[in-house]
């Protein structure tokens, strides 16, 4: 661990500087979907005092619902880093390339796969595949406290020619192969983190781009704004927020995170349910 959770001391932005927050969403700022009145409040008043707030998620702009964008922010990293906007300026807008999605459709295809091209336009799943989509979703978020499901479901779009969706990630909700073996089937190019949508006992993951992070997204915004690495706050739960939380000049993990995550944090905040980024942010002399 960079130093003891809770017990490192808050580091304002140098000689008063700005600095800037990238929350990622699931776990982390919402649960389920829904973000608590607290944290949306703490968003308000970071930003009241002079500070940039971004969404750092892996979803795309099209799975955004209004709920989660509800208390403004100065912009977004999405699709886990491929995707990046500061100010309304889109900054990267990374796909796959044409041959990458090729062969990661004829692969997922080929071993009968339920899973979603996630593009910031909007989400494309196999017609033969909707409704097994639309039920693993549903069981998902039916576990929540609202309807957080109504911003993947709204976004859906039934896609036959697949190979010509533009796309940055692809999320899989139900494999008969592991994870592993769609990676090296699909070949060069190609990685996976696993990610906690579906049931325990499916295969699951979300298959990105090789070399792309939320770190490299944090990177772009961050120079957009003239703001310093050190002057950055990342917070995360997920295995997909590792690069971002060692990258950032304060990493913060949420509470029950798996220990690789734990290891990288500055400081461990409660989760969404505690609203736990309240304490955060009034700890780090942000609010």
């Amino acid at each position: 661990m960079r130093s003891q959770p809770h017990s490192s001391p808050a580091r304002p932005g140098r000689g008063g500087a700005v600095r800037a927050v990238f929350l990622d969403v699931d776990g982390t700022y919402a649960d389920y979907g829904v973000v608590p009145p607290g944290h949306a409040q703490a968003v308000r008043a970071v930003r009241a005092a002079g500070h940039k707030v971004f969404l750092c998620t892996g979803r795309p702009t099209s799975m955004l619902s209004a709920d989660l964008l509800g208390a403004g922010f100065d912009g977004v990293v999405a699709s886990a880093g491929a995707y990046v906007e500061v100010a309304g300026e889109v900054l990267v807008d990374r796909r796959f390339p044409a041959d990458l999605a090729a062969r990661t459709v004829e692969v997922l295809d080929a071993n009968d796969v339920v899973y979603v091209l996630e593009a910031q336009e909007f989400l494309h799943v196999p017609p033969a595949a909707e409704e097994r989509f639309r039920a693993i979703i549903q069981e998902h978020f039916d576990r929540g406290v609202g309807a957080g499901a109504s911003a993947i479901l709204g976004a859906l779009r039934p896609a036959g020619k697949r190979t010509e969706v533009p796309f940055s990630k692809v999320s899989v909700m139900d494999s008969s192969v592991p994870m592993a073996r769609l990676v090296e089937e699909i070949g060069d190019g190609i990685a996976v983190v696993e990610n906690s949508i579906a049931d325990e006992g499916r295969h699951t993951g979300e298959l990105y781009q090789r070399g792309i992070s939320k770190a490299d997204g944090v990177a772009a915004a961050l120079a957009r704004l003239g703001i310093a690495r050190e002057d950055s706050v990342a917070a995360g739960d997920g295995e997909n927020d590792l690069e971002m939380i060692e990258f950032a000049g304060v990493g913060i993990v949420i509470e029950g995170a798996s220990e690789r995550l734990l290891a990288l944090a500055d400081r461990t905040a409660a989760p969404p349910r505690q609203e736990g980024l309240v304490a955060a942010f009034a700890e780090l002399g942000l609010t």
